[in-house]
């Protein structure tokens, strides 16, 4: 029996964009339709719930990984950071291969099903690990996940929506993701409250979620059938684009090297007495914010552009970064939360945004795989830098370093000439 979600989803995949006016263009241009939004793409909707479900899953486990890696098996805070940041590098670069080979497939599908497929089931595997080095195979397994997963899901996510509603639409998405990372947390925390120290099973428990994640993916996905010859070529080439998109990067690997595992907050929030039981949350009230901020700023960033938006979060960053080194209570931790949160509302919506702006038509998945691999090159020596910096000299050195570093992105990034300012 075939399920058909149809019906509940609507049946609308956007075909393409006007070739006639640059994306970058749009988000200027004055609306000549109603004052009604559209409704978003049946893809953008499914996808959207799906990423609420996924996250659901994974922020049960991910507050409490560092806790778990330094109580329970006996890591440090330098293993944490090789950890992450091998599990990030890995996972983006992967997107960069994934983005480029859904272009040549047009199979963006098979890709988004398959990594999830890969995260559902190293969650449960958690709950079975008995030494740092298992924590690293799980982690890495996941990671891969999210590596081929990742680009496909955007590039589908791009296609799927008119250029003009774009920022809504990534908005949207990670409003949905961030919703997900609220409620995670509080299941975690309240399964916790009524079987202390059951993390293990706490961890086997997230199967359930995916499994939902995989029937949603595999009945209710769509992508627009194309014959093989429409398809890109294989490439892993910065060729098909500009100055403009090769600055853009640039810029991203900057303020990541700066921008270390989340992990390491959720130290710094245990060193400054917030309760491990409590840690989740934390972890839920800031996917609240980002959650929330994430549907405003992705409206916004159809309105006054993407970049604004970028350089405000990037300054915000270095200074909530130095507030993370200089505050001495456990209050002071739920505050600088929030406002990190903004950060991730305002930049994340409008990144996704400005890739669609900087090229053109063909090529989304490469495009987004290299927005990806930008960030995963940077990922691994950023939080191995933190985690070093902060075992050796301590949290201001550490976070006075990512907050110099996304200072430095800033600057860079106002340097970028867009063709909407020519």
């Amino acid at each position: 029996m075939k399920l058909d979600f149809a019906p509940f989803w609507g049946t609308d995949l956007y075909d393409g964009e006007p070739a006639t006016i640059h994306p970058s263009l749009n988000a200027h241009m004055p609306s000549t339709q109603s004052d009604a939004p559209k409704p978003l793409p049946r893809n953008v909707k499914l996808l959207g719930i799906v990423s609420l479900m996924n996250d659901i899953a994974s922020e049960m486990i991910y507050p409490l990984m560092p806790q778990f890696l330094i109580s329970v098996l006996g890591g440090n805070k330098f293993y944490l950071g090789l950890i992450e940041g091998f599990a990030d590098s890995v996972a983006s670069l992967l997107k960069l291969w994934s983005g480029a080979a859904s272009d040549r497939m047009k199979q963006r599908k098979r890709l988004v099903i398959l990594g999830y497929s890969m995260a559902t089931l190293a969650r449960p595997l958690l709950g079975i690990v008995a030494a740092p080095w298992q924590m690293f195979a799980v982690r890495i397994f996941d990671r891969v996940g999210k590596g081929i997963r990742s680009s496909p899901r955007d590039a589908l996510i791009a296609e799927s929506t008119p250029p003009e509603m774009r920022g809504r639409a990534f908005g949207f998405h990670r409003a949905m993701d961030h919703l997900g990372a609220a409620i995670g947390p509080l299941l975690a925390t309240l399964f916790l409250l009524v079987w202390p120290d059951q993390l293990r099973w706490l961890f086997l428990i997230a199967l359930l979620p995916g499994l939902l994640v995989m029937a949603l993916l595999f009945f209710g996905l769509r992508e627009k059938p194309v014959t093989r010859e429409s398809a890109a070529p294989f490439t892993l080439s910065l060729k098909p684009f500009d100055y403009r998109f090769r600055l853009y990067l640039l810029a991203l690997v900057i303020f990541t090297l700066g921008n270390s595992s989340d992990a390491f907050l959720l130290v710094r929030a245990g060193e400054l007495g917030v309760p491990t039981e409590m840690l989740p949350l934390l972890w839920g009230a800031f996917h609240v914010v980002k959650s929330c901020g994430s549907m405003l700023a992705g409206r916004a960033a159809d309105t006054v552009g993407s970049r604004p938006l970028i350089l405000i979060g990037w300054a915000i960053y270095a200074v909530i970064y130095l507030a993370f080194a200089w505050i001495v209570n456990a209050w002071q931790v739920w505050i600088a939360f929030l406002f990190y949160g903004l950060f991730y509302a305002l930049t994340e919506p409008a990144e996704k945004k400005l890739v669609t702006e900087l090229v053109g038509i063909e090529n989304k998945g490469l495009a987004f795989g290299w927005f990806n691999a930008a960030i995963g090159i940077a990922s691994l020596p950023s939080s191995i830098l933190f985690g070093w910096l902060y075992q050796q000299f301590g949290a201001l050195v550490a976070f006075g370093c990512g907050s110099t570093l996304a200072a430095v992105a800033f600057v860079l990034l106002s340097s970028i000439r867009l063709k909407a300012d020519s």
